[in-house]
């Protein structure tokens, strides 16, 4: 199993990123990442002269299709509780 990825050094966050800084990004292993990105359910990078990059943007997008699916999940201790999803989270 991969361990995370150390910050990046510099300033801010390029657009493009490689696999280990695109799986840091997310806060995931490489190993974690890469399986979500053959399970489809990351984007797919895009290949620069040998290299595969990521781009932040995509991520982002992909990023905030997980938050969606997460709220219109079922949650078993939820309904053992008797809360819906959105008292759950604080959705009031």
């Amino acid at each position: 199993m991969g361990r995370p990825v150390k910050a990046p050094r510099g300033e801010g966050l390029p657009r493009g990123m490689r696999c280990d800084t695109a799986a840091w990004y997310l806060g995931m292993s490489e190993t974690t990442f890469l399986r979500l990105v053959t399970d489809k359910e990351m984007p797919p990078g895009v290949p620069i002269k040998g290299m595969i990059i990521w781009d932040r943007f995509d991520l982002d997008v992909a990023f905030e299709n997980w938050k969606s699916k997460r709220k219109t999940k079922r949650n078993s201790i939820n309904e053992i509780l008797g809360l819906t999803n959105d008292e759950a989270q604080g959705d009031d």
